[in-house]
């Protein structure tokens, strides 16, 4: 015959105390959030804020360098044309020469040309330019006809590669700015300016300055008025937590008054009632004994056993209400109530109790053993159908700590499905780990065909 191979050993409790929950909102922790999130959108408000300030600035840089090129062109460049120019008078072209090189050229306008209608250069600070003649995109060459309307400036970003940009390549990014012109005779033409573009970026740069100064400020004064609104918010969070810890330790004590008064009133009340009754009962069977009428001793004999057992249940009733005392021998007497209360269910209890090992544990460790054995002594009764249950307290000769058992010869149980999936009402597994770990103790448990085992190991 194959012998039965025992079921694997499960740890529930890994005989530490679990890390507790936070007894209420910490003020350093509100305070690092309100921080990190005040951090969190100042990045954030400087991402936008320095995408939009560059558009913006980008946008004012164009339009102020569009406006000085407007007021140049027509203050100074259309002042000192001559209908030479158009000609190539070296008298009209020094006079316009002077005139741009002392009013119009500086850090601002690196470049100048004046174009004709039909592309060709007439005039530019570079001479080399002069006379030669290049292609005017559409916005130019609808400029140049409309000029005499008034029609305003146009700006854009320079082409460099482009061939009449020749001699500004090397000056970096350049923005071209055009506006029409009119000689004395009425010829209009196209006078344009090239501008470094780090005018544009750093009028952006400039803008962003200023706000991200107004961003700060007001950010870092919102953050001031909120911590005295936070500090009162958490003083009302500590008072209420501190009123529910109040009403929970009021309801519990309630309740512990409530099952001390039951188990008072059962034990002072009819389990002594019965114990006399069955005093009296058995006083009875022996007279009719004696007097020889046996079937009424029997009879009285039976009732006496009945009212003993009603006893004994009652006295196991008390146990689990509210065991009175847990410290030392009184554990013993606890675990012997009981395992009485199963022998009324046809089971089978075989108790071995280590009395130095029970006088080893206090109230908290003494109230934990109790605690699991009469748990796992109900479901062994209620769930495993089993005949026998053996119950041990010992002492490890090596680690010094209590070891209970709690082993019966019924059915097994699906330990995943009762962790992940419990039937609803069902949480005595759970409960059993809880409870091991908030005292340090381990928790272990065998389970198969062949019945289940429960190890708990506690630190006295």
């Amino acid at each position: 015959m194959q012998t039965p191979v025992p079921p694997p050993w499960r740890r529930l409790s890994e005989g530490r105390a679990p890390r507790r929950a936070d007894a209420g909102v910490r003020p350093g922790r509100v305070y690092a959030g309100v921080v990190a999130a005040t951090l969190a959108v100042l990045v954030a408000v400087s991402v936008l804020g320095a995408w939009a300030a560059r558009r913006e600035g980008e946008a004012e840089g164009v339009a102020g360098t569009a406006r000085r090129t407007e007021i140049l062109a027509d203050a100074v460049v259309e002042p000192a044309l001559t209908d030479g120019v158009l000609d190539g008078d070296p008298a009209a072209l020094t006079r316009l020469d002077e005139a741009v090189r002392s009013q119009v050229l500086g850090h601002d306008i690196v470049r100048t040309k004046l174009w004709a209608a039909d592309g060709t250069i007439v005039y530019s600070d570079e001479e080399r330019l002069v006379g030669e003649q290049y292609d005017l995109d559409t916005e130019e060459r609808e400029a140049i006809a409309e000029g005499a309307d008034g029609v305003g400036t146009g700006a854009e970003i320079s082409d460099l590669e482009e061939p009449e940009n020749v001699y500004e390549r090397g000056q970096g990014r350049l923005l071209e700015v055009y506006h029409p012109v009119r000689t004395p005779d009425g010829e209009v033409l196209l006078f344009e300016t090239y501008a470094p573009y780090s005018l544009v970026t750093d009028r952006g740069a400039e803008i962003w300055r200023g706000f991200a100064a107004i961003v700060v400020v007001s950010l870092v004064g919102l953050v001031l008025l909120l911590l005295p609104i936070f500090w009162r918010l958490l003083g009302h969070l500590r008072r209420g937590r501190d009123e529910r810890e109040l009403l929970l330790q009021a309801a519990l004590d309630a309740s512990d008054a409530e099952r001390r008064r039951i188990a008072a009133t059962l034990h002072d009340g009819p389990v002594q009632e019965l114990a006399a009754t069955s005093y009296v009962v058995s006083g009875a069977a022996s007279r009719a004994a004696a007097s020889g009428d046996r079937e009424l001793a029997t009879s009285l004999d039976g009732a006496a056993d009945a009212v003993r057992a009603g006893i004994g249940g009652l006295r196991s009733l008390l146990v689990d209400i509210y065991p009175a005392s847990l410290d030392g021998a009184a554990l013993e007497q606890a675990l012997t109530d009981l395992g009485a209360g199963l022998r009324g269910r046809d089971v089978a209890v075989r108790l071995d109790v280590d009395t130095s090992a029970a006088e080893a544990l206090d109230g908290e460790r003494a109230q934990l053993i109790f605690g699991v054995a009469r748990e796992t002594l109900r479901n062994a009764a209620t769930h495993a159908c089993c005949s026998l249950v053996e119950v041990s307290l010992t002492q490890d000769p090596a680690t010094g700590h209590v070891v209970l058992r709690v082993a019966d010869d019924g059915r097994g149980f699906d330990l995943d499905a009762a962790l992940d999936h419990p039937e609803p009402g069902h949480f005595g597994l759970r409960l059993l780990m809880d409870a091991a770990s908030a005292q340090d103790a381990t928790l272990d448990v065998a389970t198969g065909p062949t019945g289940t085992t429960w190890c708990l190991e506690v630190a006295p």
